[in-house]
C-alpha cells in the first residue's frame, strides 16, 4: 500500500510515519514539504504524488491561538482539508482525516458515540468540525479519527510537562474537573493501521481505554515515574478547577471522553486501558532521559 502522511514533524504524524515506514510504501511530508496554509501549493504537490492512502496528521492545534486567528484555523483545518478530499478523489485514493475530541460541547457526562450531535464551543472546534465535513462529503470512502490528549515519545507533552514540574518542584496541581482520555502515540499508529486495512469508513473514536482527569492523568504518570526511580521532589499531582485557569482564551469542553466501540467493531481490537501504554511511556522514554 501507498500511503502519504502530512504533519510529518508533529507528535503524531512522527509516530505515525515510523510505524507505517516498517510495513508499507510510505511518504512521510512535514509543514516544509507540504504547506496547508498553501492551498494552492498543496494540490500542485499532491498531483505529484502517487498514493493509495493520505493520511492527515497535520493541523493547527493552538486552541487559544485558533480562538483568535479564526481564519488562519478555517484555513489550515478546513479548507486545506477540502483541498486534500480533492485531491484523493482525483487519484481514487482514501482520505483518513485526524480529528478532535474538541468537536463536541462536553455536556454529557457519558462517553462520546460517533452517532453523537457534534456541537463545538470554540473555533478550533469549529474548524476541525468542518474538516470532518470536507472529508466525508468528498468520498463516501474516507474515514474520520477522532483522537483525544495525545502524548509520545517525539515531542513533550502533559506527562512530559508533568514529570518535569515534580522533578523541579515540591508542589504540582493539575485540573480535576476535565476529563477524557488519554491517547499514546504508539497505541494510535497501530489502530490506524488496522482500521485502514479494515478498510473503515465514516466516523471512528480511537483513543485508549477509559477515561480520566488530567489530576489523575498526571498522578499515574508519576506514579510511574516514581516506579522508575526518577528522582521526583512530589510524587502527589494536587487539583485546581478549570475555572481557575483564567489565561484560556478559547471555551474547553469538560467531558469528551470517546467510546471505542466502533473502533472494536471495524478492527476486532479493544483499547488497553489508558494507563498500560501511559506507564510504558515513561519507562521506556522519559525514565532514560533523567
Amino acid at each position: 500500500m501507498r500511503i502519504v502522511i502530512t504533519g510529518a514533524g508533529g507528535r503524531l504524524g512522527s509516530a505515525v510515519a515510523r510505524h507505517f515506514a516498517c510495513t508499507d510504501v510510505a511518504q512521510a511530508l512535514g509543514r516544509a514539504e507540504l504547506d496547508l496554509a498553501q492551498p494552492d501549493r498543496l494540490a500542485e504537490r499532491l498531483d505529484r504524488s502517487s498514493f493509495d492512502v493520505l493520511i492527515n496528521c497535520a493541523a493547527l492545534t493552538a486552541v487559544d491561538y485558533c480562538e483568535t486567528h479564526p481564519e488562519e484555523a478555517m484555513s489550515i483545518n478546513a479548507e486545506a482539508v477540502r483541498v486534500m478530499a480533492a485531491a484523493c478523489a482525483r487519484q481514487r485514493a482514501r482520505l483518513v482525516q485526524i480529528s478532535t475530541d474538541y468537536v463536541f460541547d462536553g455536556e454529557t457526562g457519558t462517553p462520546y458515540r460517533e452517532t453523537d450531535i457534534a456541537r463545538p464551543v470554540s473555533v478550533y472546534g469549529e474548524s476541525k468540525r468542518q474538516g470532518e465535513v470536507a472529508a466525508l462529503e468528498a468520498s463516501d470512502r474516507n474515514l474520520v479519527v477522532r483522537i483525544s490528549w495525545v502524548y509520545g515519545p517525539d515531542r513533550p507533552a502533559f506527562p512530559d510537562m508533568i514529570i518535569q514540574r515534580a522533578l523541579e518542584n515540591d508542589h504540582v496541581e493539575a485540573i480535576a474537573d476535565k476529563i477524557s482520555t488519554p491517547a499514546s502515540t504508539l497505541e494510535l499508529s497501530k489502530g490506524l493501521e488496522a482500521l485502514i486495512r479494515a478498510e473503515a469508513r465514516g466516523i471512528v473514536h480511537l483513543c485508549d481505554g477509559g477515561s480520566c482527569t488530567w489530576q489523575e492523568y498526571g498522578q499515574v504518570a508519576l506514579d510511574a515515574a516514581a516506579e522508575a526511580a526518577m528522582p521526583l521532589k512530589t510524587r502527589t499531582v494536587g487539583a485546581i478547577a478549570l475555572a481557575d485557569l483564567k489565561k484560556f482564551v478559547a471555551k474547553r469542553p469538560r467531558y469528551t471522553a470517546l467510546a471505542t466501540d466502533r473502533f472494536t467493531e471495524w478492527t476486532g481490537l479493544i483499547p488497553r486501558p489508558w494507563q498500560e501504554p501511559l506507564r510504558e511511556f515513561v519507562r521506556d522514554y522519559l525514565a532514560p532521559r533523567s
